[in-house]
């Protein structure tokens, strides 16, 4: 790197609106009775997930017996939920996390994450909450809910829950200029999440913070299925003005279903050609203790702060992005 890009990226008023935003979060969680947390960056697995990619570290310095490979968090979601099966109740936290992905101006692989849980709260309820939040953030008037299903309809006037979904989300894309970049070969999944970014999510949150609900089951994650739906989970995501916010579940409790969800991730991490990743053990000894009944979301802070900068790159938001880390 060029020595003349020592300066930092982000301006001295950017500085001050993240320090601003970040005390209001506090307070916002204080006069809630939510305990501020702090977990470890760095863990012994990482996540199954095929759209996430842990960077990883080798600790081998006195005291480790071996060298030993170190994952750093995408999220601190597992550590948060063995806190809250050792009885910890309603947990926030602020945090750094670092994600092996695309460079852009939207994404950088280290960013700051707000992660919230709230024992006895159901998906609709911290959805709410959250619309609370960016009312206080960023002045917005209350946000819309449409469930994934709609959204879709509304936007590309296709059901992605319907049985030939596939042919019709590909035609979709096709149509939009995006053919080189998908083929039939790919996973339904696949095809649903470019047809989200690129044809969706534009539609959505322009005017007002719009909530989309009940994503698929197979996109459920770390959610628990809908019992009046089985076609579609307790997961949703906020969307305001071009940019993805936030993802919540109301979180799946049972370890059985969580491995088996973990297996089968490594499974299709094999059928794409992507190494398969260590299961959090400790994570799951923590879900069969008992994880209390609780839904728990995740928001991008650096988003937050591009929408109250009025900007849209990143970069703007951050001191030393990567590219002058």
């Amino acid at each position: 790197m060029p020595s003349k890009y020592w300066q930092p990226c982000a301006s001295w008023q950017a500085m001050q609106e993240r320090a601003d935003m970040q005390r209001c979060i506090r307070a916002f969680f204080a006069s809630r009775g939510v305990l501020e947390v702090e977990t470890p960056l760095l863990a012994r697995a990482g996540v199954t997930d095929v759209h996430l990619h842990n960077a990883i570290t080798r600790l081998q310095g006195p005291g480790m017996p071996t060298p030993t490979d170190f994952y750093l968090q995408t999220s601190p979601e597992y550590a948060m939920k063995r806190m809250l099966a050792a009885g910890s109740g309603a947990i926030f936290q602020l945090c750094k996390v670092v994600r092996d992905d695309e460079i852009s101006r939207r994404h950088n692989p280290e960013f700051t994450l707000l992660e919230w849980y709230r024992p006895g709260f159901d998906d609709l309820q911290l959805m709410a909450e959250l619309d609370e939040l960016m009312q206080v953030l960023l002045q917005t008037m209350p946000a819309q809910t449409i469930t994934y299903q709609d959204a879709f309809m509304q936007c590309i006037g296709v059901d992605p829950l319907a049985p030939n979904s596939k042919s019709a989300v590909l035609d979709a894309l096709n149509t939009a200029g995006f053919g080189d970049a998908v083929s039939v070969d790919d996973h339904l999944d696949t095809l649903l999440q470019l047809a989200m970014s690129m044809l969706v999510e534009p539609n959505l949150g322009q005017e007002r913070p719009c909530f989309v609900s009940h994503f698929p089951a197979s996109q459920a994650a770390l959610a628990r299925i809908d019992k009046d739906d089985a076609r579609v989970s307790r997961r949703f995501e906020l969307f305001y003005q071009g940019l993805e916010l936030a993802n919540g579940f109301w979180e799946l409790t049972d370890a059985k279903q969580q491995r088996a969800r973990f297996v089968a991730d490594n499974e299709k991490r094999v059928e794409l050609g992507l190494p398969q990743q260590p299961i959090d053990e400790a994570f799951l000894a923590a879900l069969e203790h008992g994880l209390p009944d609780c839904s728990g979301v995740a928001v991008g802070v650096d988003r937050l702060l591009m929408l109250k900068l009025g900007t849209r790159d990143i970069a703007d938001v951050l001191a030393f992005p990567v590219q002058r880390a």
